[in-house]
C-alpha cells in the first residue's frame, strides 16, 4: 500500500504567520522527519525545541536538524558560513555540519549536538566567583573568535557601515517607541554625536556573533568549577567592530558588578576601562540590532539609579 505524500512546507511573507506555524509542530514535524530519513538518520526519538527562531528538532542525543524559512535565508547563510569558517579554529566545541539541503525552498542543516548544561539554566544560581570566572572565559572566547579569518563572511549583509548609519538614523524613534524614559532620551543626540567619532566605521571588520548570551552557551562542571563547554547559534553573525560582541554579556550577565565587568573586559583584552570605552559601549548598546534597554539590562532598579545616559554607562560598566 502506497503512503500518502506529505504536503510541502508553505511560503510565508510575514514573521507572525511563520511563528504561528512553528508553534504547531504537528504541521511540520512529519516533514522534518522525512528530511532526516532521506539522509539515513535515526528518527526514533525526535525532540522539538520550542524556543528559537527556526524549526529545530533534536534527532536522538547526537544530531540537530535546523530548517530555515526562505524569509530567514540570511540566517542560514550566516549559520552555515560561520560553522565552516570556525571549524578547527577554536578550543571550545561548536556544532559541525553533517548534512545540508533544501526542501520546498527552505534550506536546512543537520548539525552535531553539543553536550553540556544550557547556560541560562545555571547562571542565576552560580556564586559570584564562578560568574567572574565564566565571564573571563567568555571574553577570551570572543577574542579568539574575532581572530578567525572571515573568509566569505566578510561580505555578509548588512555591512557594518550601513548598519551603524541605519541604526543611528532610527535610534531615537526606536527607543521612544520602546518606552525609554525621557531622562535617557534627552541625552541621545549628544551620545549619537559622540558615536560618530567613537565607533570605527571603516576599520578592518572582525567576526561578530552578535549574541553571547546564556541561552547560546553550554557549561560543564568539574570538581565544583564551571567552565564553558560549547557555543552555538550563529544565525546573526556580522562583520564589524569588535566591541559590539561585548554587549550581550555586559547587559545580560555582568549586571553592573565591577568584578564581573573587569573579568569580561580583561578576558577580552582590555586592561583599562576608561570613559571613552564606556561611552562607546553605551552607544553600541543603543544601536544594537536588538536593542531594548528595558528588556536587556539585568540590573534591578537601574531606571531609578541613573538620571542620564552618562550615569547609566557608569552603572552598567562599573569599575
Amino acid at each position: 500500500m502506497m503512503s500518502t505524500p506529505l504536503r510541502g512546507l508553505p511560503a510565508f511573507t510575514d514573521a507572525t504567520s511563520f511563528r504561528a506555524f512553528r508553534s504547531h509542530p504537528s504541521q511540520w514535524l512529519p516533514i522534518a522527519l522525512e528530511i532526516a530519513r532521506s539522509h539515513g538518520l535515526d528518527i526514533a526519538a525526535p525532540h522539538v525545541f520550542v524556543t528559537g527562531t527556526n524549526l529545530v528538532v533534536g534527532l536522538g542525543d547526537k544530531l540537530i536538524l535546523k530548517i530555515f524559512p526562505p524569509m530567514l535565508h540570511a540566517q542560514f547563510v550566516s549559520e552555515r558560513g560561520s560553522l565552516m569558517q570556525l571549524k578547527g579554529h577554536l578550543d571550545l566545541p561548536i556544532p559541525e555540519i553533517v548534512a545540508e539541503g533544501t526542501r520546498d525552498g527552505w534550506p536546512y542543516l543537520v548539525i552535531t549536538r553539543l553536550t553540556g548544561t544550557l547556560g541560562s539554566e545555571v547562571w542565576p544560581q552560580l556564586p559570584e566567583d564562578q560568574k567572574e570566572r565564566l565571564l573571563r572565559q567568555i571574553g577570551e572566547t570572543i577574542a579568539r573568535v574575532q581572530h578567525v579569518p572571515l573568509g566569505p563572511l566578510v561580505n555578509v549583509e548588512p555591512r557594518w557601515n550601513d548598519l551603524m548609519r541605519l541604526q543611528m538614523q532610527g535610534c531615537k524613534a526606536r527607543h521612544t517607541r520602546l518606552g525609554l524614559a525621557p531622562k535617557f532620551l534627552k541625552g541621545l543626540d549628544d551620545l549619537l554625536r559622540d558615536a560618530e567619532n567613537l565607533i570605527p566605521m571603516d576599520a578592518p571588520p572582525v567576526f561578530l556573533v552578535g549574541e553571547y548570551i546564556p541561552e547560546n552557551f553550554l557549561l560543564a562542571c568539574d570538581d565544583g568549577q564551571w567552565s564553558l563547554a560549547g557555543l552555538f547559534d550563529f544565525g546573526d553573525v556580522l562583520a564589524g567592530w569588535r566591541d559590539y560582541d561585548l554587549l550581550g554579556p555586559s547587559a545580560f550577565m555582568a549586571a553592573g558588578r565591577p568584578g564581573r565587568v573587569r573579568s569580561l573586559l580583561e578576558g577580552f583584552g582590555y586592561e583599562k576601562l576608561d570613559y571613552s570605552l564606556k561611552r562607546r559601549l553605551m552607544a553600541l548598546m543603543l544601536l544594537h540590532r536588538a536593542s531594548d534597554l528595558d528588556s536587556h539590562i539585568c540590573i534591578d532598579g537601574w531606571q531609578e539609579q541613573a538620571d542620564n545616559l552618562v550615569e547609566l554607562q557608569e552603572l552598567i560598566w562599573a569599575g
